[in-house]
């Protein structure tokens, strides 16, 4: 799937990233790369292939994870103590959308 420059620069709009024409047409190239890998990908027969791992079940002794147990939460004040900036209970942070 070949991807234009047209839709690599609206893209990059939408995230607000400000790219080079040469930006443009490498991930342009790239993203074409990438997504043609994907549609290969997409054509192996996986119908008899078993799950490799599943976090959905008990897997016993050989867990990795902690035991979901609940513990001490965090008050507001203590969530905010480290705060650059906060006010009214919560984090403020810097305003981001403008462009």
């Amino acid at each position: 799937m070949k991807l234009t420059e047209e839709r690599v620069r609206y893209v990059a709009n939408l995230a607000n990233l400000a790219l080079t024409d040469e930006e443009v047409s490498r991930f342009s190239e790239d993203l074409s790369q990438i997504l043609d890998h994907i549609d290969k990908l997409s054509e192996l027969d996986t119908e008899n292939v078993e799950p490799m791992t599943q976090v959905l079940f008990d897997v016993e002794d050989t867990a990795t994870m902690r035991a979901d147990v609940p513990g001490h939460t965090l008050t507001n004040a203590e969530a905010l103590a480290n705060a650059p900036l906060s006010g009214a209970g919560h984090f403020k942070v810097p305003l981001v959308i403008e462009r």
